[in-house]
């Protein structure tokens, strides 16, 4: 996995710009620690940093391919799962390779079939093309949004990295951050195209952008779509497993070493399950907690801990697999929090979910290269709990927000004028209505069916982007590849089509994943009701946290003019048993908040 960055600009020379590019490229350093390139043209500069994963000796970058009309030169992130197949049609077509890398057939692809190469890739890219032959820019990223790009609009080019970081380290590219870059920051949503930055933007999954003289404009190669499903359940079962024997066995091609994420839930049980079936073993890895497993308490979200689960998959596998323990001192290590602000470049508020997640991936960094993960499962098989809810069902909201406790600004208590000029609930209704606006629907179904069919669809494209931005980022700071099955668009785009009936047609949440799996798993496993990504139940985490806010609060920092500084002042003296889930976010969001102003030195212009 790797970053990339650029620069296009038709109306100066860019060769005098090595120094720029060298800067972008350097904020690329941690999601390629193994190798650097630059390529610099008149019009054109790109940058690159590689972690080797195929044909590490090979797969050097920027690439660049000569014709006779003129060089055309790749920057590429991603894995290309298909590559082998598309390798030896290029070779009858006769193209000669001179690497064993995916990087080299995406290019070749290119060259034979322009940018309709983007229709025969599976896997997930993020990656820029400079074809020189008519001097333009192609940006393209996969179907999903599993890697991400941005891109920076100038008054003659564009500006385009991986990461925001990247463009930032431009020197055309301002800070600066509008009430429309905050309501994005606040308001749990991801709005296709929006970066939060203004003048930013982010190349929507699906599409490749073109950058010539004339300007950019973006064009859709892949959208989920509408087919009314004939199979019946048996065949649907079937077929999913099919489809999930195919895409692993493709995503286990790795030449380092390689690990499967295990929760102990339905997802990530089912894909070491697989991955052990095919490869014969395979590495696991676990999140847990210091006197978890001893001193949990069931609540309203999870009825039991990880740890007997995981175990018990580990030992059906046969896994090689090791608990990653993390105690309360670890969690609220400020630097892991600064970490993880610096990876996402955004104050989401997770505060420790993103801690412990990029604890953990740095201590499976240390032992593996590539990871599977079971993340999307539960948006295209339908497993969240408020999937099943039927008043949530109803809503016309985004169903993750309207299964909230409380409203957007005491969730995070915001300063209430701060709150009032976000107006999150119309701004995420409206986000809502141009969702639904885009779901294909199908003729002659129930209101139920429509509902449920627009429910899986706003989580696909919207819900789903979130976790897949927030996973990429954090893995990618430690230099960790993460693969996600579930994601390959054949699986989602057959599933999607499938009646909600069928997803339920066990009687429980993701029954077509559960059946196709149920001769791999454990019966303990497969019964097992869905459980969030785990967090600690320990009360020094919170008292730590009350001590951590209250220091900010006394400190100072421009990111207390956003919040209720007040009531966060009350919350940090509050007996640590008392504070609520959303009283504890609140927590969290300052904290971050606080260290992205620190870190990523946002200007507010609103």
């Amino acid at each position: 996995m790797c970053g990339v960055v650029g620069w296009v600009s038709y109306r100066r020379d860019l060769r005098e710009q090595h120094d720029a590019v060298r800067a972008m490229t350097a904020t690329m350093a941690c999601r390629g620690p193994d190798d650097s390139g630059t390529w610099l043209g008149p019009h054109c500069v790109l940058g690159h940093r590689r972690l080797s994963v195929i044909d590490p000796p090979g797969g050097k970058q920027p690439m660049t391919a000569h014709t006779d009309d003129g060089d055309v030169t790749l920057v590429y992130n991603g894995q290309c799962y298909n590559y082998t197949e598309l390798r030896a049609g290029l070779r009858a077509r006769g193209h000669v390779f001179t690497t064993d890398c995916d990087t080299e057939v995406v290019l070749r692809g290119y060259l034979e079939w322009g940018t309709g190469v983007m229709d025969r890739l599976n896997g997930m890219y993020g990656f820029a093309i400079w074809d020189g032959r008519d001097e333009r820019l192609i940006l393209g990223r996969d179907r999903m949004g599993i890697k991400p790009l941005y891109y920076y609009p100038t008054e003659d080019g564009v500006v385009f990295g991986s990461e925001p970081k990247a463009i930032l380290a431009s020197p055309l590219a301002d800070r600066a951050i509008d009430l429309d870059g905050m309501r994005e920051l606040f308001g749990s949503t991801k709005t296709p195209g929006a970066a939060v930055w203004r003048g930013m933007r982010e190349v929507v999954p699906g599409t490749v952008v073109t950058v010539d003289r004339s300007g950019w404009r973006p064009s859709t190669y892949w959208t989920l779509s509408a087919s009314r499903h004939t199979d019946d359940v048996p065949t649907t079962v079937a077929r999913v497993r099919e489809l999930l024997e195919d895409t692993v066995g493709r995503q286990l091609v790795s030449d380092v070493p390689l690990c499967v994420l295990l929760s102990g839930g339905l997802d990530s049980s089912a894909l070491t399950a697989l991955a052990a079936r095919r490869s014969g073993s395979i590495r696991s890895f676990a999140v847990d907690f210091v006197g978890q497993a001893e001193n949990f308490v069931p609540d309203h979200v999870r009825d039991a801990p990880d740890a007997p689960y995981v175990h018990a998959v580990a030992e059906h596998t046969g896994s090689d697999h090791r608990d990653i323990m993390l105690n309360p001192k670890a969690l609220s290590d400020p630097a892991a929090r600064a970490a993880a602000i610096a990876a996402r470049e955004l104050p989401n508020g997770l505060g420790e979910l993103d801690n412990s997640l990029y604890l953990l991936f740095s201590a499976i960094r240390e032992r593996s290269t590539v990871a599977l993960s079971g993340e999307a499962a539960d948006e295209v098989f339908g497993g969240y709990r408020w999937f099943h809810d039927p008043e949530i069902q109803r809503t016309d909201m985004f169903p993750w927000i309207a299964s909230a406790q409380g409203s957007f600004a005491r969730g995070a208590m915001l300063d209430k004028s701060f709150a009032k000029s976000l107006d999150l609930e119309n701004y995420a209704r409206e986000r809502y209505r141009e969702a639904v606006a885009e779901v294909p629907e199908i003729d002659g179904v129930s209101d139920l069916e429509r509902r449920m069919r627009r429910m899986c669809y706003v989580h696909l494209t919207r819900f789903m982007r979130l976790l897949l931005d927030r996973k990429d980022r954090i893995s990618m700071a430690v230099g960790l590849e993460v693969r996600v099955p579930f994601c390959d668009h054949r699986l989602v785009d057959y599933v999607f089509n499938t009646p909600w009936s069928y997803k339920t047609f066990d009687g429980r949440e993701k029954s077509l994943l559960r059946a196709a799996v149920a001769d791999l798993l454990p019966e303990s496993v497969l019964k097992r009701v869905k459980a969030p990504y785990p967090s600690t139940q320990d009360l020094a985490y919170v008292t730590e946290l009350q001590r951590q806010a209250a220091d900010a609060l006394r400190n100072g920092n421009e990111a207390l003019t956003l919040y209720d500084t007040a009531a966060l002042s009350e919350v940090t003296t509050a007996d640590p048993r008392s504070l609520t889930p959303q009283l504890r976010v609140g927590l969290e969001k300052l904290l971050d908040t606080t260290a992205w102003f620190d870190l990523c030195r946002p200007e507010l212009r609103m």
